[in-house]
């Protein structure tokens, strides 16, 4: 199972948990079972069928330009992560 670990916002939906492991092969099934066991989680991550604008998700210290579609392995870390803009 890949390890996720939640950010400080979403904390109160995963009952203070930081991280877990979660079983899924693309960034979009974690979301889904992550929402399953903790509803509301994808409320916070998806705007419809892709990431939220201010969401960024790296999966093994790389951050995905395809956001949901990533690939995920079995012994991968997901992170979620705030945008960053600048200028």
């Amino acid at each position: 199972m890949a390890k996720v670990f939640i950010p400080s916002l979403m904390q109160e939906l995963t009952d203070g948990q930081t991280q877990l492991d979660i079983q899924g092969s693309t960034v979009r099934e974690i979301i889904k079972e992550l929402d399953q066991s903790y509803p509301g989680v994808k409320d916070r991550l998806m705007d419809g069928f892709k990431l939220k604008g201010n969401i960024n998700v790296a999966v093994d210290g790389e951050v995905s330009p395809i956001g949901v579609l990533a690939k995920v392995q079995e012994n991968s870390e997901v992170h979620f992560l705030p945008a960053l803009g600048g200028g």
